[in-house]
């Protein structure tokens, strides 16, 4: 989704749900547990997105700060010129079956079907 939305000319921003552990983004930026995040090339230093964690160097108000985030802090990526892009989050997940058989941890159990 990055790469579409840069490749289009636009500016990818991601929401990060900052109380996550291992979140590490600007402290006096997080309003309401959440920080918006602009990725793009001309914004980041070394942006590094992997498949467990985002990681890039950026300037806030002019100081150069490391902003590592956890994937599953992600909420969302979006375009800033259009507003259009995914979230991400629990709604995401559908509802479990109440009938679906569970185990002690209430994770859903599989079983073998002959």
């Amino acid at each position: 989704m990055h790469q579409w939305i840069n490749d289009n000319g636009q500016t990818p921003h991601i929401v990060v749900d900052a109380t996550v552990d291992g979140v590490q983004v600007p402290q006096e930026h997080i309003k309401d547990g959440k920080i918006v995040l602009n990725l793009s090339y001309d914004a980041t230093r070394e942006l590094n997105i992997g498949n467990d964690r985002v990681e890039f160097g950026a300037r806030f108000g002019g100081s150069p700060r490391h902003i590592s985030v956890p994937v599953v802090a992600v909420l969302g990526i979006y375009a800033r010129e259009t507003g259009q892009g995914m979230i991400f989050g629990s709604e995401d997940q559908p509802e479990p079956d109440p009938q679906t058989p569970t185990d002690e941890g209430g994770r859903p159990r599989l079983r073998v079907v002959k």
